[in-house]
């Protein structure tokens, strides 16, 4: 049930932007297990089986049940919503850092960092020039596009927006989603299913030869699409955020501040459930 309810949160928030549900599951502590667990689903099936199905089952529920609730609040309140998504994305970073140096860390991972993240940043910037948006696939246009949309969700720190802007297949992916159009929706998933096993084995060797040097990578590549959250890639964003003495720009700082809080709170939810307890323990004597 605990890996139910993370699965949850891990697929809202792989809706939101800038954030992801594979950084979430880097917070949780079940990244690695899970990418092994999928890149080595046939050795212990029953056993690999029983882990995902909770967390998969907790990701579907996530995504279906927060989807709407976020479309609504960015199309009626953008720059609240907005800012508290900052909150969400900024205050996993010192738990995502503290993951990045658990196993050794040295200077030199710092250069990791930065080159990642100059790439994380020129990829953001440029993905809308990059290649034309694809509007009637073929079969291996289809199939590309599982493939993308299974490396962004695998891989923390990845925005999956931004990459399917950059191959053009973002409006392909709205759409066919939207439309159910099976034609792409079926070779998309053998795309998909295929690669997500590939991935997740790539992965899973890459943290076990070089965990930190992995992790220093990731970390930069997430720092990267932190300006995402304020601007566009799936909808027109506002011209100018209206800031200054005024009612919203009060909610929005106090939303920041509100989804720092709450990043906090889920990066150890046990721990932090026990301090709760002992500070209202120590109250009421």
């Amino acid at each position: 049930m605990i890996n139910f309810f993370k699965g949850i949160v891990v697929g809202m928030g792989g809706i939101t932007p800038g954030l992801s549900g594979s950084v979430l599951l880097v917070i949780f502590g079940l990244y690695q297990k899970t990418v092994d667990a999928i890149g080595n689903v046939f050795k212990q099936f029953k056993k690999n089986l029983l882990f995902l199905l909770p967390l998969v089952l907790g990701m579907g529920v996530g995504i279906l049940g927060f989807s709407k609730v976020a479309d609504f609040f960015l199309d009626n309140y953008e720059m609240q919503t907005r800012f508290f998504f900052l909150g969400l994305v900024v205050g996993t970073l010192p738990l995502f850092y503290k993951e990045v140096k658990k196993e050794g860390f040295s200077k030199k991972y710092y250069i990791h960092m930065a080159i990642a993240a100059a790439a994380g940043l020129a990829l953001l910037f440029f993905s809308n020039n990059l290649f034309p948006s694809i509007e009637n696939p073929n079969f291996f246009q289809s199939l590309l596009l599982g493939v993308a949309v299974a490396g962004a969700f695998i891989v923390p720190g990845v925005d999956s927006a931004v990459i399917l802007s950059a191959l053009g297949l973002y409006t392909l992916f709205v759409d066919s989603l939207a439309n159910f159009e099976l034609s792409v929706l079926i070779p998309a998933g053998i795309g998909l299913a295929s690669s997500a096993l590939l991935i997740s084995f790539v992965m899973s060797r890459l943290l076990a030869l070089c965990y930190t040097g992995t992790f220093s990578v990731i970390f930069g590549l997430f720092i990267s699409i932190i300006p995402s959250v304020l601007t566009k890639t799936d909808r027109p964003a506002p011209e100018v955020y209206d800031f200054g003495m005024n009612a919203q720009t009060v909610i929005s700082v106090i939303l920041t501040i509100v989804g720092l809080l709450l990043s906090f709170y889920l990066g150890d939810i046990k721990n932090n459930n026990k301090k709760i307890k002992q500070l209202f323990s120590s109250k009421r004597s």
